[in-house]
């Protein structure tokens, strides 16, 4: 019976004139409060919604290279307040080789990739400028000036759009060297020799100084070396040379001139590239944090390998090894060789000649003077 009254009471509505205006007041801010409360939680909601991206490199499982880029995108989720989360793949692992591999990105089956860029020549023939090339700009610096300060990386990235790729941007790596069963101290003793190099501008060039050029997977270029059936071979740098054994094999190391350790490859850039959709759903300031992580990620990958390049050239040393160096003016020559096939590849679209044409400008710059109008007349 108490029970009853208490919740006639307690239900009954309280009619006396100085109490209906506050419980109105109160109950219409209680209201607001509520509906407050859920868009606050409904923006909560879209704060933490985290974007997942799916890249894969070039770079195996195991080695220095796929370990920093590992490192990298596990860190994005962090620097990126828990926006984006990058799932690192290494080589092979979602797509099984480069064509697949770029098909991937194209269609959104992974997000981006993380190749060496020269890869797509055959695809954008544009490509072939956008890593170092025979007698070209020879040093890191001059393709971060070039890409940031020439407006090289706008070009390429109108021209990955067509592609339905966004080029982020450029990742220092290292040069491509040379290993030789005899010493090669100028571009003459080079004639009659058999060498693995890259197809494309790099055999062309070669061949005009009596170079039988072969091309080998990196599989089979110890075993070429062991039996004989090559004199020479190109590869990446020194510290990855190194671990596949090169020392065994050849007893010497071909450099360019004092700071040019390659005159063929000197700057391989890498770089990542995401598909053009996942770029344009980002958002801007968070585009913006994914291109200053590269800028940074690019020194922190390129020192990281100078470093083991130190320690490995020690070791060839020790192994018995002995660096040559060509001359300023073997430069010289295998420059005036290679100008008139860098123009032979720019002809293949107007995208190549655009970038070969930044690229130019600042090569026949006086801050540079690799070039002169004489040197490309008729070109």
């Amino acid at each position: 019976m108490n029970t009853n009254k208490n919740s006639e009471q307690l239900s009954a509505p309280d009619t006396q004139a100085g109490n209906v205006a506050p419980r109105r007041g109160f109950l219409k801010s209680v209201a607001l409060a509520a509906a407050f409360c859920g868009v606050a939680l409904a923006g909560a909601g879209q704060a933490q919604a985290a974007t997942t991206w799916k890249i894969q490199s070039v770079w195996d499982a195991g080695t220095v290279g796929y370990d920093l880029f590992e490192e990298w995108a596990n860190s994005m989720e962090e620097k990126s307040g828990g926006e984006l989360i990058i799932k690192p793949y290494p080589a092979k692992s979602v797509a099984a080789d480069n064509n697949a591999l770029f098909e991937a990105v194209r269609n959104g089956v992974l997000q981006g990739m993380n190749p060496f860029t020269l890869y797509w020549s055959g695809k954008i023939p544009a490509s072939v400028f956008l890593s170092s090339y025979p007698a070209g700009p020879d040093q890191p610096h001059q393709w971060d000036i070039m890409f940031y300060s020439m407006g090289m990386l706008e070009k390429t990235r109108e021209i990955y759009e067509k592609f339905g790729l966004f080029y982020v941007g450029p990742i220092q790596h290292d040069a491509n060297i040379i290993h030789s069963k005899k010493p090669v101290n100028s571009l003459a003793d080079m004639e009659g020799m058999k060498m693995r190099v890259p197809g494309g501008m790099v055999a062309e060039v070669f061949q005009q100084f009596g170079v039988s050029t072969v091309s080998l997977p990196g599989s089979d270029i110890f075993p070429a070396l062991e039996k004989g059936t090559i004199d020479a071979a190109d590869y990446v740098g020194p510290a990855v040379n190194y671990e596949l054994g090169f020392s065994q094999v050849t007893d010497y190391i071909m450099f360019g001139p004092p700071g040019v350790m390659s005159i063929y490859q000197p700057v391989d850039l890498m770089d990542l590239t995401v598909n053009l959709r996942a770029w344009n759903a980002l958002d801007p300031e968070l585009q913006q944090l994914v291109e200053d992580e590269v800028r940074i990620y690019s020194q922190k990958h390129y020192l990281t390998i100078q470093k083991r390049n130190i320690e490995a050239m020690k070791k060839f040393k020790a192994d018995g090894s002995k660096v040559t160096r060509l001359s300023q003016e073997d430069l010289g020559e295998f420059r005036k060789a290679a100008i008139p096939i860098w123009f032979n590849w720019a002809g293949k679209n107007e995208d190549a000649r655009a970038i070969l044409d930044i690229q130019l400008e600042y090569m026949m710059n006086e801050t540079v003077g690799y070039l002169n109008e004489e040197d490309i007349k008729g070109m």
